[in-house]
């Protein structure tokens, strides 16, 4: 999985410049920066919020400084009384992919084994595999879930993690809490469950999805991990977190790096944590930005699968590479799913001007769109 991605990225980014030459699409589709538009990498539209950027704007002057225990400490407190655990079952990294890093040292290496689904987030199974243990990657089901059944029967007592991404990437699909639950309980009891929920902001509660962290199981298996890379717009400044029991987040913290989150990400995590009002207007702004997706696609007679995230995977029905080369030549950038999903792209949600040259664009990609209506 993760040198087939590699290689398709490599593929894509061999044709980046012929493809950017192209001519692009009128007025929308320039940026206003004069850059692509990047609906590339699930990253917020927005950006982060007033308050968090006047928090960032007041700390610049500790940019020389090496960030302070005092600061983590804050941070750390702060996340654990919004979870309702004690500080000591917290630990930062730089983005959860850190977090990620730090859960496969600790429970992964020579003779362990990963199961996880494909297509997922692969960051995880580089850095399993960078310990000599293997990878088993089960196909989602038909319905885009976790197909927890294939699973359980590669999970045995050589098993040392369990990767569920919830909402999935690159998928924008959700497993139902209910069957990840009954998953949990009948899994090998040496093997840890590690759930990402770096899209955990953009699902709706509901019956089929609830978080493990506003719905903890008791379980100390379990490690969540969160980041404050999409809804709060804080990508470029690398900070997230993962909660788990006390004796496994100390573990976790052995293979941190130190110093890993830096002085403005802290600033910057705690304004939006305090911002609430900012994050109902990014989750009001993705949850509309989804719906006109949905209707711009009905208008071209195709049903979209339903997103539970701020992307939106995409069947083509034609190579990826092709469309993906075509909206670069429209100064728009897109991504694949993965190399097995080879007529599938993978679309973030920009601001509604970006949206509107993305239909442009697909309006104008030469392809029989008749395939795709259904």
């Amino acid at each position: 999985m993760s040198s087939s991605r590699r290689d398709f990225l490599k593929i894509l980014g061999m044709g980046a410049a012929a493809g950017m030459s192209g001519q692009s699409v009128p007025a929308a589709a320039a940026a206003s920066s004069g850059g692509p538009i990047r609906l590339d990498n699930n990253e917020s539209a927005y950006g982060p919020s007033e308050k968090v950027v006047a928090a960032i704007r007041a700390a610049e002057a500790e940019a020389g400084r090496f960030p302070s225990g005092a600061g983590a400490a804050q941070l750390t407190d702060r996340i654990a009384r919004i979870h309702s655990v004690s500080p000591d079952q917290v630990v930062l990294g730089a983005g959860s992919t850190e977090i990620l890093r730090m859960v496969s040292c600790a429970c992964l290496g020579a003779g362990k084994q990963l199961v996880q689904a494909s297509p997922t987030f692969p960051a995880l199974e580089l850095y399993a595999r960078s310990t000599g243990a293997t990878v088993i990657s089960d196909p989602l089901t038909f319905g885009f879930q976790h197909d927890l059944d294939a699973m359980l029967a590669h999970a045995a007592a050589s098993t040392g993690l369990v990767y569920i991404c919830n909402p999935n990437n690159p998928t924008a699909s959700i497993t139902p809490r209910a069957d990840l639950e009954k998953f949990i309980s009948r899994l090998p009891g040496s093997c840890y469950i590690l759930i990402d929920e770096a899209y955990h902001h953009y699902a709706e509660p509901s019956g089929a999805y609830a978080s493990f962290l506003d719905r903890r199981l008791n379980d100390p298996r379990i490690i969540v991990s969160r980041t404050f890379s999409h809804i709060y717009g804080l990508a470029g400044l690398r900070v997230g977190y993962g909660i788990a029991s006390a004796e496994t987040a100390a573990r976790l913290r052995s293979f941190g790096t130190v110093n890993a989150v830096s002085t403005l990400a802290m600033r910057a995590a705690m304004a939006a944590l305090d911002d609430t009002a900012g994050l109902k207007d990014f989750i009001k702004k993705n949850r509309d930005a989804r719906q006109e997706f949905v209707n711009s696609a009905f208008t071209r007679n195709f049903k979209q699968r339903e997103s539970h995230a701020n992307f939106f995977a995409v069947e083509t029905f034609n190579p990826a590479t092709m469309v993906i080369q075509h909206f670069r030549a429209n100064n728009i950038l897109i991504a694949p799913v993965s190399l097995a999903w080879d007529t599938w792209i993978r679309v973030s949600l920009g601001k509604p001007e970006e949206m509107n040259a993305f239909w442009q664009a697909w309006d104008t990609l030469p392809i029989d769109k008749s395939v795709i209506r259904h």
